[in-house]
């Protein structure tokens, strides 16, 4: 079965990130084991092949998809993986309720899924201490240089591991809750978008939303864990 999204995933070593939140002064340390992260946010052509919608208000197949809730993604990533022989990574209720309750994922399976936040600011760090892995301008598109509009991915430089868009462009759901004993359900997003100042563009910056929610600003990118 030829397979849709295999060959943009790049395989990221194991290591350990140190993760912080500005709102709690906190800081904590996540090891991370070996995975793939696709190079680049899921574009609105892959998104329409896999599942028939087109959602979000911006043209262009390879402009990232936008518009799309944290459910959608998970419903995403579960629909790729059924296409490319994978066994799906999330238990979805069979409600169909568009919220993260009830959504378990199974970290056996071998299909596709969104990165923890951890995995998600390992790979944009790519193996350095900065807020960013290159000039802002070069790496990503921000309020600064968007025109306030989307751009097509791989359109600035990657990283040093291959990763375009990691920052700026669009915000990424990422799987993990934000802080489920002051917000309940709501969910992580990274990396900071296309109508964002430059602060909100590094790779620490977390901001939070419910698992409903469906803007021009959010999208995701899938990854895969990996054996060993």
């Amino acid at each position: 079965m030829e397979t849709i999204a295999g060959d943009g995933m790049i395989a990221v070593r194991r290591g350990r990130v140190t993760l912080s939140d500005r709102r709690t002064e906190r800081a904590w340390t996540v090891g991370v084991g070996p995975y793939a992260l696709a190079d680049a946010p899921v574009t609105a052509e892959l998104y329409e092949r896999v599942t028939g919608e087109r959602p979000g208000t911006a043209h262009g197949g390879r402009l990232p998809v936008e518009g799309v809730s944290w459910g959608d993604a998970v419903r995403f990533c579960n629909a790729l993986s059924a296409h490319d022989g994978l066994t799906p990574a999330y238990r979805i209720p069979a409600d169909g309720a568009d919220g993260a309750e009830g959504t378990a994922w199974d970290r056996d399976a071998d299909g596709y899924r969104l990165p923890t936040e951890a995995e998600w600011e390992h790979a944009c760090r790519a193996g350095t201490t900065e807020a960013r892995y290159g000039p802002l301008d070069d790496i990503a598109w921000h309020r600064g240089n968007s025109g306030e509009r989307l751009h097509e991915v791989r359109g600035r430089r990657p990283n040093a591991w291959g990763l375009h868009d990691m920052l700026g462009n669009v915000w990424e759901w990422c799987w993990d809750l934000y802080d489920p004993e002051v917000y309940g359900t709501y969910r992580v997003l990274r990396g900071g978008g296309w109508f964002d100042e430059h602060w909100s563009c590094r790779a620490s910056v977390r901001r939070r939303s419910h698992p409903t929610l469906r803007i021009d600003d959010v999208g995701f990118r899938v990854a895969r864990t990996l054996p060993g």
